[in-house]
């Protein structure tokens, strides 16, 4: 393939991806159920369509599989668990790291769709539902894809975890994260830790990771992310009176054209700047900061204590 024809196809996967995004929010104004709104989903187009070599090591039934669960696990502890959020939050991160070793993986983004629902207290069997659907989507594009020599086949090998290691690891980054929750929690400042963060956090916490020798890079593409998304919801949608779906295919825009001058394919930059889409107006102003914050507070305590690399894969 020349040089011509493989950037003429990374334009139009990102073209797919933003027009994954839009039709989500679309439907979901159209019908007006917020809970069909899941941010992850321009995270999957980013490392499942717009990637070259997808970041994950998952087949498609496994994320179909892994999405669902992780959905439904959270709006469960919601709905049925009473106790304080932080610890529904742990509990959440704890059962994510359970599956993900499990099935041999390191699909990462389950975390956020565990989580968010904890967040948002969402009770409603909708949001399980769209997560299913819209992981079918994904999938299915991306089969597509590779049929049509759009993206290059994503072959599967599973992760050899050394079990063993993968416990302390996963108590350490639940013991971490607690404690660096409490404060947040506490003052009710929950989105310095906003999930794609926690997903950024576990990412950081594999020394092998690539994302994490650019640490600045990422912090940066983070805050870059969560202000683009707040910014043209607050001047579009509040005080333009635009539809949502506008805001969210002009922000995806924006993004896949920094992400594409960078170099840096980062899913979690993807979920960042969705998170605004499903804000209280109140919270726009102050979230970028506390993405920065979260951002640079989470990424270098993980490179900070995770230095060994015998329990990683990557």
């Amino acid at each position: 393939m020349d040089a011509g024809f493989l950037k003429t196809i990374r334009m139009e996967r990102y073209i797919f991806g933003i027009l994954m995004a839009l039709f989500m929010v679309l439907v979901a104004e159209f019908i007006g159920e917020k809970e069909i709104i899941f941010p992850e989903i321009c995270a999957l187009t980013i490392g499942a369509w717009i990637s070259e070599q997808q970041p994950w090591m998952v087949n498609k039934r496994r994320i179909f599989f892994l999405m669902s669960i992780a959905a439904l696990f959270g709006v469960l502890i919601v709905k049925y668990v009473s106790i304080p959020l932080i610890f529904q939050v742990c509990l959440c991160f704890a059962f994510t790291g359970f599956i993900l070793t499990l099935f041999k993986t390191n699909f990462i983004p389950i975390i956020s769709a565990c989580i968010l629902p904890v967040y948002l207290g969402t009770k409603s069997w909708i949001y399980p539902v769209s997560v299913s659907v819209m992981a079918l989507i994904i999938i299915f594009a991306q089969y597509l894809m590779e049929k049509f020599h759009f993206r290059p086949v994503n072959k599967f090998t599973p992760c050899e975890f050394n079990i063993k290691a993968q416990i302390i690891k996963w108590s350490k980054l639940l013991l971490v994260f607690g404690l660096i929750a409490l404060i947040p929690f506490k003052t009710h400042q929950i989105y310095f830790l906003a999930p794609p963060l926690i997903v950024m956090f576990t990412e950081f916490a594999n020394p092998k990771s690539k994302a994490r020798k650019k640490p600045c890079y990422i912090v940066g593409l983070m805050t870059f992310a969560a202000f683009t998304g707040c910014l043209l919801k607050y001047i579009l949608n509040i005080i333009l009176g635009f539809p949502l779906s506008i805001c969210t295919a002009l922000a995806c825009i924006i993004l896949f054209i920094a992400l594409n001058r960078v170099k840096i394919n980062f899913p979690p930059a993807g979920a960042i700047l969705l998170i605004p889409v499903i804000l209280d107006k109140n919270l726009l102003l102050m979230f970028p900061f506390e993405v920065f914050a979260g951002a640079v507070i989470l990424g270098y305590t993980a490179i900070f204590l995770f230095k060994d690399s015998s329990s990683n894969v990557q």
